[in-house]
């Protein structure tokens, strides 16, 4: 370290579940640092799912602005947390703000970062769909971060790719993995709690569910259901398992078409660990989530993607995820074929995760003590 510039002082901010697992590696990496000073904001965008989180990982905010209101609307999201970040960025005086992916937290954050004229770093940056409102508001959220941000840690090559396309100049981009497969080997070794889907006899076939997204509500919602309701009916030993989101738009349309169908067990929201839990018990994940499409290679799960788009190609071109779209008859056509063909399910199953490998969270902090000059040696990126 550069004794005369001292500690490199770093701020991370994350609101929402998804942000707080794929943050909280690189949070931890930085904490334990002796070259690095870091603190902690939180938005409280969600607030019971984001406190789950940082119970899990043993995290305590440095600043908590709690922006959190009931049926809260883009609007309010961005307004409150834009004011709380700037009383908390002229608070901590860092060197570098650290945001994540696509949430509004995360555009939001950038752009206090900016009007404080403190450098930003985007953590998964350069995914892109190529479609503006899908994912909604994800995908402009992540665009307007990149347009910002001053350092860029990019998940993959590919990611990079855009990056550069997009004139973003190469020395300020590192290649680094995903830090969501640092945090699900975190919590893949502890034992699985107590009860987690008691009904499900052992042997039995389990599709986990996860839909939520904003342009998967209404219609496309209940096709997916109504090709689940498709499913238990079609195989007699399926169980399907569907943690429903705390969204009312969600749970009226899943409830439904799904409540008191045989063999479908829909579940509160999960904590991490016990939804890490239930990925491994699956053999197949049926999901509109990003994340999940990064995390179930590792698991060896094949994974259908209830988008019609997605900015995480890398699993498609490898063979372990496939699009099928809030489609009912795709849908119910290709979960039947890896319930009953198992070459397809071997080939699904076999690649190496191409988002990384649980080294993200170092060779983040490794390349921001680079780029703030606090080290002389390059970080070693990640290659799949």
């Amino acid at each position: 370290m550069d004794k005369q510039k001292g500690k490199l002082k770093i701020c991370s901010v994350f609101g929402t579940r998804p942000e707080a697992i794929k943050m909280a590696p690189v949070v931890l990496e930085a904490m334990k640092r002796e070259s690095c000073e870091h603190r902690l904001i939180v938005t409280g965008q969600h607030r019971k799912m984001l406190d789950q989180m940082l119970e899990l990982f043993g995290l305590k905010p440095d600043y908590d602005l709690n922006i959190m209101l009931e049926r809260q609307t883009l609007t309010q999201i961005t307004t409150r947390a834009l004011e709380g970040m700037a009383e908390a960025l002229a608070d901590a005086k860092p060197d570098v703000l650290l945001v994540h992916g696509d949430t509004t937290t995360s555009f939001v954050g950038a752009l206090a970062g900016y009007y404080a004229q403190i450098p930003v770093g985007h953590v998964e940056a350069g995914l892109r769909t190529g479609e503006r409102y899908n994912p909604y508001p994800e995908e402009m959220n992540r665009r307007l971060t990149d347009a910002i941000a001053d350092i860029y840690f990019a998940p993959t090559v590919s990611a990079r790719e855009q990056l550069l396309r997009e004139n973003i100049e190469e020395h300020r981009i590192f290649v680094t993995g995903n830090s969501v497969i640092d945090a699900l080997l975190m919590v893949t070794e502890r034992p699985e709690p107590d009860g987690l889907i008691p009904d499900v006899p052992k042997d039995a076939p389990v599709l986990l569910v996860e839909a939520h997204r904003r342009e998967n509500l209404g219609e496309p919602m209940s096709r997916i259901c109504l090709g689940l309701k498709d499913l238990v009916q079609k195989h007699k030993k399926l169980h399907i398992v569907f943690p429903v989101h705390l969204n009312p738009a969600v749970r009226d349309t899943v409830f439904g078409i799904l409540d008191g169908e045989p063999r479908v067990h829909l579940l509160p929201p999960q904590d991490y660990l016990p939804f890490v839990m239930l990925m491994k018990r699956a053999k197949i994940i049926l999901t509109d989530s990003g994340g999940i499409q990064e995390e179930a290679p590792s698991l060896k799960r094949p994974v259908l993607v209830l988008r019609t788009v997605t900015e995480r190609p890398e699993a498609v071109a490898a063979g372990a995820a496939i699009l099928v779209g809030p489609d009912r008859e795709l849908i119910v056509e290709t979960t039947s074929r890896l319930l009953t063909d198992e070459a397809f399910y071997a080939e699904a199953t076999s690649v190496s995760n191409p988002y990384g490998d649980g080294l993200a969270a170092r060779r983040t902090v490794d390349a921001l003590s680079y780029f703030f000059k606090r080290s002389s040696a390059p970080p070693k990126e990640f290659e799949f």
